[in-house]
């Protein structure tokens, strides 16, 4: 039995309670997940006490919205754990500490470093894309890395999967529902566009602080077995999002293949070379907190965005940094009528602007705990929200607001669930009843 949703100040509970959540984890950063969880508990009892789920009211309904989020939810867990894995092969293998041989002298290096995870990230998970970032930087710039840098190297990874579909989630969420990735690709304008703004500052900071230290002199011992290690993770990875999204879509959202994927490739690499499993607890409570807060926003009650428009685009690159960009998306698909490669941007890179907005920061702060700090992102990484703006500008200016022709065939809402990590039941259950919300984003953008 569920009764009127509580509003206080015409805004629901729901809002306000996720909201006072984020702000717990602004100002204790060092609480973070105890903050989350304790929001997730709040809105859990809030909503089994008045509104209930999606799915059914009390604990039957809770149990049953949980269910509906498990494949989103264990995809996260195996890729962010895996991939930090990963990324201590990666470090252990030698292969960073040849790289400052060969990037260029100066700031340019620096900056040339962002460019090379940007193209990582297009046909990487920009998760991977991030901690292989993040473990060559450690290695070039000998533990002393810049808190800009830091976050420029998260922007470059959601910069980089931006305008392609194996990129990032959002992006294959959009391909598995029949957009064409010809529709999405143009995105890589506003990408290299901020890029630039915000890679310039971010090279010049790191250089200041520490620049690129040349040792020609040393000797490096590759571990090859372990570098190889590091590839087969990668292409089971990719090989794996390409597979079941091309062959096997009617049975993707049903469970968590790409996660699924890299672990089995772990698993058969632990008879080549141990992993370092001693990461493993550490990266589960950064792991848990993203987790937490991916179930937090799927509760609360969105189920219609703003019309379509060139500034509703925008408006949901800032909700992106603090609200999980999964739902938001799948929403923008079921209603219809974006411009594929303006919202592609704008959910991918908008993430960059709060360390918890995307998960490849949330994977970067367990690998650098100094990064868990909302107040050092923003101020350290002051060019992000204006190299967001630039680039949408730019992609504005120079394509326009170009949404699709309607599609004839009327059935594009069945296939929007066929997504490698999303059910469709999640959709529903992410979007639970948006209206007033979405009215009061666009008042507070027109006041």
């Amino acid at each position: 039995m569920t009764t009127a949703p509580v509003v206080i100040f015409g805004i629901p509970a729901d809002f306000i309670l996720f909201a006072l959540t984020l702000l717990g984890v602004g100002f204790f950063r060092h609480h973070s997940l105890a903050v989350a969880l304790t929001g997730f508990v709040c809105i859990s009892a809030y909503k089994l006490g008045f509104t209930g789920f999606d799915t059914g009211a009390g604990l039957p309904g809770l149990v049953a919205h949980l269910m509906h989020e498990w494949v989103i939810l264990t995809n996260l867990l195996g890729l962010l754990l895996g991939f930090t894995l990963l990324a201590r092969y990666f470090a252990d293998s030698g292969a960073p500490r040849l790289l400052p041989r060969y990037l260029p002298d100066g700031w340019l290096g620096a900056l040339a470093l962002l460019v090379v995870i940007f193209v990582l990230s297009g046909f990487l998970d920009n998760i991977a894309a991030t901690l292989i970032g993040g473990t060559i930087a450690t290695g070039v710039f000998r533990h002393r890395v810049h808190m800009g840098y830091l976050v420029a190297i998260v922007a470059a990874a959601n910069a980089g999967g931006a305008g392609s579909v194996l990129g990032d989630t959002t992006t294959t969420m959009m391909w598995i529902s029949g957009i064409s990735p010809f529709e999405v690709i143009h995105a890589y304008i506003a990408a290299v566009v901020a890029l630039v703004i915000f890679g310039i500052p971010a090279a010049l900071q790191q250089h200041a602080f520490y620049p690129i230290q040349r040792d020609a002199s040393a000797v490096v011992q590759i571990d090859w077995p372990r570098l190889s290690i590091v590839a087969a993770i990668l292409v089971a990875a990719v090989t794996t999002n390409i597979v079941v999204n091309f062959r096997f879509a009617s049975i993707a959202d049903s469970f968590p293949f790409l996660g699924a994927a890299v672990w089995v490739a772990i698993l058969l690499a632990t008879w080549v070379r141990k992993p370092a499993w001693q990461l493993l607890p550490g990266a589960f409570k950064g792991t848990l907190f993203l987790l937490t807060l991916v179930v937090c926003a799927s509760m609360m009650p969105v189920d219609k965005l703003p019309d379509a428009s060139w500034s509703s685009a925008l408006i949901l690159g800032f909700v992106s940094a603090v609200f999980d960009n999964i739902p938001l998306t799948a929403l923008a698909i079921e209603q219809g009528g974006f411009d594929w490669g303006l919202l592609a941007f704008a959910v991918g890179f908008g993430g960059s602007m709060i360390w918890f907005g995307s998960s490849a920061g949330v994977a970067l702060a367990n690998m650098y705990p100094q990064a868990q700090s909302v107040g050092n992102w923003l101020r350290h990484g002051w060019y992000i929200p204006l190299a967001y703006l630039g680039g949408f500008a730019a992609l504005y200016v120079l394509f326009g607001w170009r949404p699709p022709a309607p599609d004839p065939s009327g059935d594009l809402e069945s296939r929007i669930g066929q997504s490698i990590i999303m059910q469709p039941s999640t959709f529903q259950s992410s979007s639970m009843s948006m209206q007033t919300a979405s009215e009061e984003i666009l008042q507070c953008s027109h006041s």
